[in-house]
């Protein structure tokens, strides 16, 4: 199981949005069951993050990495790493 740290579920709590329609987590605690619950993923670079859809059978080949980057399921964390939540 994954750990996520404070800066991830902060960063997941604020921008859930941009995944979302409806809010699924209102606090600090639902954020991170949420995290856990879709098992989602720290990646410590765009080229991890890459490295990851292509081992889920993702088409991203002609993704930028300003695509991926702004792609709905990546969370851009404040200390450069990327949180990637599929839900």
């Amino acid at each position: 199981m994954n750990e996520y740290d404070e800066i991830c579920v902060e960063c997941f709590l604020r921008n859930q949005s941009q995944l979302l329609d409806e809010r699924v987590a209102s606090n600090m605690e639902e954020a991170e069951a949420f995290l856990e619950d879709c098992m989602a993923v720290v990646c410590k670079n765009l080229k991890e993050v890459r490295a990851y859809f292509e081992e889920e059978g993702a088409d991203i080949a002609q993704m930028s990495d300003d695509d991926l980057e702004d792609a709905s399921e990546v969370f851009a964390l404040p200390d450069g790493r990327y949180l990637v939540v599929e839900a």
